[in-house]
């Protein structure tokens, strides 16, 4: 499923669940309405309501209906994945620059949590700490009241209020000295003047340096309503004795607010005495007497008898507590006094960081008045978001990736789409090319077999005159050089069938051994007289009929022997048939034999020795499962050996190509076109078998191929070839022969052709073997005889003595020429190879006098006497082709009448009529050949419905038929149309191709004489 599919897919599925939200939502506003009783009172707002939510459906329903037709258009087909591209790119960078922003966002949340923990850990610290503080000096004012203004006289002097501070000092941290001021009214300045004996000084004018030891050059306090001296303080902070604290600005505002509120209260932060460091004084108000519940202003005021302070040195502090809390982050501070926001007072750090990352965390000391902040930071800038980033960055990689393997697959996609687009247009044209090629090729054929039929038509007819022999020579060249054009247009027909794929085979029942001898038959003059000797043996495994294509295996084996003919100037060509089974016992027979002529030969294993056949686990040893297999399927396998010239080892894996010649020379010596073997390695696979060949230059060939036949004998044995020949040469029965050949191939080659006229065979292999039996007839080699000149006479002598009658003695031999007699007088009778069962089966008829076979009605009946009395009509648009089929026919005796038309012939052979046969020509114009014979046959379907209806009488046509069809045999030069299929789909019995000779139409057209008139 393509995305465009499930895209549609999802907007269905949208679409389908608006529609359901829009009914739902239809259904609960009107029950809303009318539940509420709105729809009575607000009918015209429901209207409204409803108004705006159809057209927002109405809308959408626009909205879905162009994003549909738009992703279903074959303009988006080319485009929408560019923009599906496109936004996927776009939600990359925004789903990346999301996590980013993210990821950095929890960063620096995580920072800033961290930050504020950490400034609010410390000014939490720093907080509880003044609190220890200010606790402590709030019970040093407790104790000042109780053993200073409430004992007289007093417990504490300078001494004792410096030595217990001193010691005590651990549990206040945050300050650096503790000091008391005693309030002094005006009136009694001078008597407290002289009880302690020093002036009052001013603190206002006091110059931040250390204090001066000579005491005139201090400036006297200035005269005012009330004083506060300092009498008691802490030795880190003597300095300020005698200081009056009231006349200091920020100690005034601060000691005013601590008698005024009766707490502890803190001072602006200001430069310390001495250390010139910014501090902070916390001031208590000592009472002395206790004060009434709920005292006012007035009545703290005149019940205060002086004023503790406590100096707090705030940078040394803080330094002091970062210190403490010092961890691997470090942080910087700032104190703030920020009682007046707008213009805060630095109490600690220099740096104003209030951009970038800070903390604020709020101080609280315990006056209400004042106001503190501590702010934090980072001391170091934060590092880069490197998680965030390779995060980030892995995602947009990783949707660049898929963007970019969508890309690449979607240009992969439409470049198919384009090949494939591309691909069915070559089909289309490859299609119409091959229907022209074939068109062509039909044509041609037509057109060169028409000519060709008539020349060597009228070759034959000039042949049946007289002649003398030099006339007689030019005919016969003439009609074999029109032969072997013929041959080679079929040759070209088979390659340009095999490359359209248009070549099948036939499954019919044949006799292998009967082809062979044909192929023997074929070949038997071509090397008659020279040095080379040809014989095919077959096994008696092999069962007698197959079913297969008799045709293209002729064709394999005459292409096979043709070759090795060719090339061999001296030696042998021997065909063998064996089943697949039987390879075992071949390579044992290698081993221990020799060849048919003596001569070297390759090792014929190496022909077969890549085949996968025998390396299947179907391939099967026992007889049982021999038969077993037999019974389904013949699997055989056929060498063609000879001793001709070899073909290099170059050449070798070329020899199968379609016009390949082993080289220049040899195309010049032996002509040929070079397709023949390819031509048989087609026809090989198409029977499911495989062919190779063993060849060494100057030693020989061999080509093996296999095939696959069915079992056109179901009951057959392996050993009844002898028994079926037996009952068709009858005469041949219970006879006995000797057979001398020291050659053992040849021997059993021999023995196998005369065991299948139904003779049993005795082999001797030299002159010293003793007879067991008397025989009828004796064969020797002549290659034997002329060896052993005295051998006939002894060989004569024993066999006189061992049987009254005298055996016929045959001589097997490849010259035509040979002539023998015996010493006493007695004929030697010669036997010209190759064998061949009808061959020999005449050769003996003549050496025993027995008669011969009378089925052949060629030898028994005179030619004009075959056909006589057949009234045969042959039709045909071409006048050569019409004489010459007719003077075939007249040749053996038939009355031909003449049609060029299939119109004519309809009209000739609409019942009733007196012809017994029709030959048609397939092409015709106006009305070809198969249209003629299927309106002939619905003719005569319909003249024999009458008959059966008894709408027309037999009597009334004078004869007794009951039952009309002519046969109807096809003449075509069409060799690629014209099958047999084709020929019984409109109705004819069979065809014949031209060139055709006389025999051939008479063979095709007596088949259908056998019968009586009445059964036409």
């Amino acid at each position: 499923m393509s995305l465009i599919h499930v895209i549609c897919f999802g907007l269905k599925v949208v679409h389908f669940f608006f529609s359901l939200c829009y009914r739902f939502f239809c259904l609960i506003l009107l029950t809303w309405l009318n539940h509420g009783g709105i729809l009575n009172r607000k009918i015209e707002e429901g209207k409204m309501w409803l108004k705006v939510w159809n057209q927002i459906i109405e809308s959408f329903y626009r909205i879905h209906h162009h994003c549909f037709h738009y992703i279903g258009s074959i303009r988006v087909r080319m485009n929408w994945w560019r923009i599906a591209l496109i936004a996927w790119l776009i939600f990359g960078f925004v789903a990346a620059i999301s996590c980013f922003w993210f990821m950095s966002s929890m960063v620096a949340e995580k920072r800033r949590e961290i930050l504020a923990s950490m400034c609010d850990e410390r000014a939490r610290m720093l907080q509880d700490q003044f609190n220890v503080s200010m606790n402590h000096i709030q019970a040093m004012s407790v104790m000042i009241s109780i053993f200073h203004h409430s004992k007289n006289p007093s417990a504490i002097d300078q001494r004792t209020f410096a030595k217990y501070t001193e010691t005590t000092s651990f549990e206040r941290p945050l300050t650096s000295g503790v000091a008391y001021a005693v309030r002094v009214l005006h009136e009694d300045r001078e008597r407290f003047e002289a009880e302690q004996g020093w002036i009052i000084k001013r603190m206002d004018n006091f110059e931040q340096t250390p204090v001066q030891e000579d005491p005139e050059n201090l400036e006297i306090s200035s005269m005012q309503e009330e004083y506060g001296p300092v009498i008691f303080a802490q030795d880190t902070v003597a300095h300020v004795i005698s200081f009056d604290v009231l006349s200091g600005k920020e100690d005034l505002e601060n000691v005013v607010r601590a008698r005024e509120s009766g707490k502890g209260v803190l001072t602006a932060p200001f430069r310390l005495l001495k250390t010139n460091r910014l501090g902070v004084i916390l001031t208590f108000a000592i009472y002395k007497t206790d004060l009434p519940p709920n005292p006012t202003v007035s009545e703290r005021i005149q019940a205060t008898a002086g004023y503790l302070g406590g100096i707090f040195d705030i940078e040394s502090l803080v330094e002091k507590l970062l210190h403490q809390l010092a961890s691997k982050q470090a942080i910087l501070v700032n104190v703030y006094d920020t009682t007046d926001p707008f213009h805060p007072i630095s109490m600690y750090g220099s740096v104003d960081f209030h951009n970038g990352l800070h903390h604020v965390s709020v101080l609280n000391f315990g006056d209400p008045f004042r106001k503190h902040e501590m702010h934090c930071r980072f001391q170091q800038k934060p590092s880069w978001p490197w998680v965030a980033i390779t995060t980030s960055l892995g995602g947009l990689i990783i949707v660049l990736l898929i963007g970019h393997i969508f890309h690449a697959t979607m240009n992969r996609i439409a470049k198919v789409k384009d090949d494939y687009q591309q691909m069915m247009e070559l089909k289309r044209r490859a299609e119409d090319a091959d229907i022209a090629k074939s068109q062509f090729l039909a044509t041609v054929s037509h057109e060169i077999r028409t000519p060709m039929n008539g020349v060597l038509g009228m070759l034959q007819m000039l042949r049946d005159t007289k002649l003398d022999d030099t006339q007689e020579d030019y005919v016969r060249t003439a009609g074999e050089s029109g032969k072997a054009l013929v041959s080679l247009i079929n040759e070209v027909l088979d390659q340009a069938k095999i490359e359209s794929g248009k070549l099948e085979l036939e499954a019919v029942t044949f006799n292998l051994r009967t082809i062979l001898d044909d192929v023997l038959s074929l070949f038997s003059g071509k090397y008659q007289g020279n040095n080379v000797e040809i014989a095919v043996y077959v096994s008696n495994k092999v069962p007698a009929t197959l079913v297969g294509d008799p045709g293209r295996f002729r064709q394999i084996v005459m292409n096979l022997v043709g070759n090795s003919i060719k090339f061999t100037e001296k030696g042998h060509v021997f065909v063998t048939v064996h089943l697949v089974e039987e390879v075992a016992e071949l390579e044992s027979e290698v081993e221990s034999t020799g060849s048919l002529s003596g001569r070297s030969v390759i090792d014929r294993r190496k022909s077969w020795a890549g085949f996968r056949v025998f390396n299947q686990e179907t391939q099967v040893s026992s007889s049982s499962s021999c038969l077993q297999s037999l019974a389904d399927q013949v699997k055989i396998i056929v060498s063609v050996e000879d001793t001709g010239q070899g073909i290099p080892l170059e050449a070798q894996s070329k020899v199968f190509n379609p016009f390949m010649q082993v080289g220049p020379s040899i195309t010049r010596t032996h002509g040929g076109t070079g397709i023949g073997l390819s031509i048989s390695k087609y026809l090989v696979h198409l029977m499911k078998g495989e062919i190779g060949l063993a060849s060494l230059p100057q030693v020989g060939s061999t080509f093996t191929f296999t095939a696959f036949f069915t079992n056109g004998c179901p009951d057959y044995t392996g050993h009844e070839t002898g028994d079926q020949l037996n009952s068709s040469f009858p005469e041949f029965s219970g006879m006995r022969a000797l057979l001398l050949d020291t050659n053992p191939i040849r021997a059993k080659v021999s023995k196998y052709h005369i065991e299948r006229l139904g003779i049993k065979v005795e082999v001797l292999r030299d002159s010293n073997s003793s007879l067991s039996t008397s025989v009828d007839m004796f064969f020797m080699e002549e290659e034997t005889l002329d060896n052993d000149s005295c051998f006939l006479l002894m060989l004569l002598q024993k066999l006189r003595n061992n049987q009254k009658v005298k055996p016929k003695f045959l001589v097997l031999t490849n010259s035509t020429c040979s002539t023998r007699a015996t010493s006493d007088g007695d004929p030697l009778f010669v036997v010209i190879k190759p064998l061949r069962a009808s061959m020999l089966a005449s050769y003996l008829h003549r050496a025993m006098g027995v008669g011969n076979r009378g089925n052949s009605e060629l030898k028994t009946q005179p030619l004009t006497s075959l056909l006589s009395g057949r009234r045969i009509l042959v039709v045909d648009d071409n006048p050569v082709n019409l004489k010459v089929a007719a003077g075939a026919l007249k040749k053996y005796g038939a009355e031909v009448v003449h049609a060029e038309s299939g119109k004519d012939a309809v009209s000739l052979l609409t019942p009733p009529h007196r012809f017994n046969a029709c030959f048609m020509d397939v092409q015709m114009p106006e009305m070809d050949g198969f249209q003629a014979t299927r309106r002939i046959r619905e003719v005569e379907s319909s003249f024999n419905n009458g008959i059966q209806t008894g709408e027309p009488s037999q009597q009334d046509h004078g004869n007794t038929i009951t039952s009309w069809r002519v046969p109807i045999l096809a003449m075509t030069a069409d060799v690629i149309q014209a099958t047999n299929e084709k020929c019984s789909k409109y109705g004819m019995d069979g065809y014949v191709s031209k060139p055709f000779e006389a025999e051939q139409l008479y063979r095709e057209v007596s088949r259908f004489f056998q019968t009586s008139d009445g059964n036409q």
